[in-house]
């Protein structure tokens, strides 16, 4: 995973009690471990392919696309996986999180929001040469389960319930609540198989004849926008497994930097790059609705919520992860027959891999802003303590329900009875005013500003904050009068 997941440099150091050995040697023997792409390999990526895409918002298509694509496969062909450009696929995804990923069969990903985060061709094939490197040295194969999405979303919802949930019957619950769009994909690899994917993204970049520096300066990127993310979330906000598991990040640039060579020089290809990806959507895309702050709101389906004071809202293809520290929750929907009672039964049911109806609490009916609602109540023993689970449903008319399935330590799940309660329609003229934010590249003229830029952006919070991490730059930066920066606008 091309999150900033790692912190050990490679050394002949003992870090964190494990012994690390000489970047030479690892290159040696992660590269001898490399192999063609079998037609084993190509069969398993083809099969995960599809669902890979469903998950991260649809493949995106177009000039900005097909740039990305060509920087990948030129990246790719540096590993020996395949022979010929036509031997990988990469992918640019229709996601607001910073992920990238790559899977046997030569398939390689990357969302559009990591993109947008990058400031030169350099750094895109340095992250994309990272995850290739992940598959070239056969990471996937040395763990218990292959890095598929099955085998990924089993992964991480197994640990997310054993932590939370313990061995209770609501342990499906762990994997699909918790399981957001943006740690979709982090099935942890190690400290030592991190720095591997680093060198051999470093060595990628070397033979393409890129600047291998870029490798540090996307790390530190990604690090100081995590920074800013879990800022603007507030104190409520948790810090994301990988950062918690994985201190100290800014030792891995500093250790990429140092692999790389700090006199080290090639492409970048700034200017290319920043055309190339001019005018991406930023952010959420309206047709999967968009975050706010707290407020969600889609255009198509019609509807608005607000999550509680202190939580942080995480919106995916398919649902949208509520997250706090007093309890965390799912938006989502489900097949519907017109009864809302059968409706709920078969939320429950789905999380605690029970039939449908059996061990559903008793319903309550209510009405949120005209909208016809049923809820119910669970209580659940687990490992850590005892929660509540509840499911709220509406039934928003023409064959078409959704609902909140909430946990909270037992007795606090009040703590979303105003987010259920806030659940309204939205009228015409409120959905046309949603609009996209987008990537815009400018030209610095004389007189501007950091400031004077930064007041340009689409976010009334932090909007030089937002724009120094975008760009790469540091709080004291003076911009010069032809440079070309990264906007966010409407």
């Amino acid at each position: 995973m091309f999150a900033l997941k790692s912190a050990v440099a490679v050394s002949c150091a003992v870090v964190a009690g494990v012994a690390t050995v000489g970047v030479e040697p690892v290159r040696a023997a992660v590269e001898s471990a490399a192999r063609a792409i079998s037609p084993a390999d190509k069969a398993q990526g083809a099969k995960a392919h599809p669902d890979l895409l469903a998950e991260f918002g649809g493949k995106l298509t177009g000039p900005q696309a097909a740039y990305v694509e060509s920087v990948g496969k030129t990246i790719a062909l540096q590993s020996g996986l395949g022979n010929a450009r036509e031997d990988f696929t990469v992918s640019l995804l229709n996601s607001s999180v910073n992920n990238a990923f790559a899977i046997p069969g030569g398939y390689v990903y990357v969302t559009r929001q990591l993109t947008a985060l990058m400031n030169n061709e350099a750094e895109l094939a340095g992250v994309l040469g990272h995850e290739v490197g992940h598959v070239a040295a056969r990471h996937s194969a040395k763990r218990q389960q292959a890095a598929t999405r099955n085998s990924i979303l089993g992964a991480l919802g197994s640990v997310l319930a054993g932590a939370v949930l313990g061995d209770s019957g609501f342990g499906r619950l762990g994997q699909q609540v918790f399981s957001q769009g943006s740690q979709l994909l982090t099935l942890k690899f190690s400290r030592t198989q991190e720095l591997e994917a680093d060198d051999l993204g470093i060595t990628y970049l070397r033979r393409a004849g890129y600047d291998p520096r870029a490798m540090a300066t996307v790390l530190e990127s990604l690090a100081r926008q995590n920074a800013l993310d879990s800022q603007l979330r507030g104190s409520g906000a948790e810090v994301p497994q990988w950062a918690s598991t994985h201190p100290d990040p800014a030792s891995r640039v500093r250790t990429a930097l140092t692999r790389a060579g700090a006199g080290a020089t090639g492409l970048t290809n700034r200017d290319k790059f920043l055309a190339g990806i001019n005018g991406l959507t930023y952010d959420d895309d309206p047709r999967q609705g968009l975050v706010e702050g707290r407020r969600f709101t889609h255009p198509d389906l019609r509807l608005s919520f607000e999550a509680p004071d202190g939580f942080y809202l995480v919106n995916g293809a398919k649902s949208v992860s509520i997250s706090g520290q007093s309890g965390k929750a799912e938006f989502a929907s489900a097949a519907f027959d017109g009864n809302l009672d059968r409706y709920v039964a078969g939320v429950f049911a789905s999380l605690t891999n029970s039939n449908a109806g059996s061990g559903t609490p008793q319903l309550e009916s209510t009405t949120v802003n005209g909208i016809p609602a049923r809820y119910g109540l669970a209580r659940a023993q687990t490992n850590s303590g005892t929660v509540d689970v509840v499911v709220f449903a509406y039934d928003f008319g023409g064959g078409k329900a959704y609902h909140f399935a909430a946990i909270a330590q037992a007795g606090n799940a009040g703590v979303f009875n105003g987010m259920f309660r806030s659940m309204r329609r939205i009228t015409t003229a409120e959905a046309g005013a949603v609009k996209p934010r987008r990537l815009t590249v400018v030209t610095v003229k004389a007189g501007d500003t950091v400031q004077s830029l930064a007041s340009r952006m689409a976010y009334r919070d932090a909007p030089v904050d937002r724009f120094l991490v975008l760009n790469g730059l540091q709080s004291d930066a003076r911009l010069t009068p032809g440079q070309k920066v990264k906007l966010v606008t409407y």
